[in-house]
């Protein structure tokens, strides 16, 4: 979804230690996956904890989310609208590496917002450092999601959502990294997000701590019509990358 970006040096001490993005598709757990690792310790700054669309909040630094929707706009798109080609400017760039500094020192600072996806080869090449989380759901089950939202059919919610996880899975198979379903039960979650957590150096929560209930979860793939070939191909894909 980009170009090559040019490496940008930084002093490491006016940085955090370490940089954690949590990606994925809208309406695909990423809500629930970053609320639990900021549970375990990941820092979010100030992220947003209610909206009308997740009971518990997104988990987004609105500031993260104005950088992406600047730089997809200068680029011709949008969160629902993938641009072809995506070029970081030099004040994106400065943009994002405040964003960065005003975290600085922390151990383990984390962001989120499916956008990310769409422009992170700015984000590799600000700070090569940073490390992926990923996490997917059904295609079906994201269109549902989606639909209630009633301006696009199935079909175009289809296609954005091979348009995002086409660019996880290729991160994924540059440079392997967890990659978690969010259809799986929650006992199974639960374990796998503790696993994530224990990988990075986080804690894992105390049990009323707990972020993520299956009662976050309000659409599933049941009773919807077959998905077209390259949809399906790439979600088995995911399958086998899953952690």
């Amino acid at each position: 979804m980009g170009e090559q970006e040019q490496v940008v040096s930084e002093p490491e001490e006016s940085l955090p230690a370490r940089v954690v993005a949590i990606l994925g598709m809208h309406r695909s757990g990423t809500s629930c996956l970053t609320g639990s690792l900021q549970a375990s310790g990941l820092f979010l700054g100030d992220c947003h904890t209610w909206n009308k669309h997740n009971e518990k909040g997104n988990r987004e630094n609105q500031k993260f989310v104005d950088l992406h929707d600047a730089i997809l706009a200068e680029n011709g798109g949008a969160w629902d609208s993938p641009p072809g080609h995506v070029a970081w400017k030099d004040e994106h760039r400065a943009w994002a590496m405040n964003l960065l500094r005003a975290h600085a020192g922390e151990a383990n600072f984390g962001f989120k917002d499916p956008r990310a996806l769409l422009v992170i080869d700015g984000w590799k090449a600000l700070y090569p450092k940073i490390e992926f989380i990923g996490i997917y759901r059904h295609p079906n089950a994201v269109a549902k999601s989606l639909e209630k939202r009633n301006y696009r059919s199935r079909e175009e919610w289809l296609e954005l959502w091979y348009a995002y996880n086409s660019v996880l899975y290729k991160l994924y198979k540059q440079h392997p990294f967890p990659i978690l379903c969010f259809d799986d039960d929650e006992a199974v979650l639960d374990d796998k997000i503790n696993r994530v957590a224990k990988q990075i150096g986080l804690a894992s929560p105390r049990a009323d701590e707990k972020f993520y209930t299956s009662e976050l979860r309000h659409n599933d793939a049941s009773g919807e019509e077959p998905l077209p070939w390259k949809i399906r191909r790439l979600y088995r894909k995911l399958k086998k990358a899953e952690f």
